[in-house]
């Protein structure tokens, strides 16, 4: 094992895993604890609503801690499967959802105070999610994985399983029509003033 046994807070994913595996419960909750944020997070980019998203990021903890006993350390990054889980996961919600309007779909609940700049993010946040709703599923999940979540092409071509060319022009599509949804927005959501002038 790569870790010393005492220290599971500097361990890989992978040897978390495998201690996991291995019946270790303080590295399940270090991976835990490691992991959740970044699969709820990835899974309420993609589905808009908070109550659905929690229930996504805890399948695709579940599925994770079923596979653990098979794990092959080194083979593929966990976040990387753990991404495309949720991903498989949201794409399948969505398909069930089709035909819900937008004013239906709750949205997140902000947790911060409510002030004028608040308002303004929240404002930006509901038209990025509106639009981000609008894409094709694949496009969707390209842009949320390039831009939100921070991933480079190949990653992302590793989570969708497709090729990198492919990765760059659903990205590229993406952007497009985001851009073609938003353009006509700017002064309502308070870009106007920051025009390079």
């Amino acid at each position: 094992m790569d870790m010393p046994p005492d220290d599971p807070v500097s361990a890989t994913d992978d040897a978390l895993l495998v201690l996991y595996a291995n019946g270790d419960p303080t590295a399940a909750r270090t991976l835990t604890a490691r992991l959740l944020p970044r699969v709820f997070g990835h899974a309420l980019r993609l589905l808009g609503d908070g109550a659905e998203a929690e229930d996504v990021a805890q399948e695709a903890m579940v599925r994770l801690w079923r596979i653990a006993p098979d794990w092959r350390q080194g083979e593929a990054q966990v976040t990387t499967w753990l991404y495309r889980v949720t991903a498989n996961l949201c794409m399948d919600r969505l398909r069930k959802r089709r035909g819900v309007g937008l004013d239906e779909i709750a949205e997140p609940e902000d947790p911060n105070p409510g002030a004028v700049e608040q308002i303004q993010n929240r404002a930006r946040h509901d038209a990025l999610q509106e639009a981000l709703d609008q894409l094709p599923a694949r496009q969707r999940q390209a842009v949320v994985l390039r831009h939100i979540e921070g991933l480079s092409n190949p990653e992302i071509a590793q989570v969708m399983e497709i090729g990198p060319r492919a990765v760059e022009s659903l990205t590229a599509r993406g952007k497009r029509a985001l851009t073609d949804l938003l353009a006509g927005r700017r002064a309502e959501l308070g870009y106007e003033d920051e025009k390079a002038g």
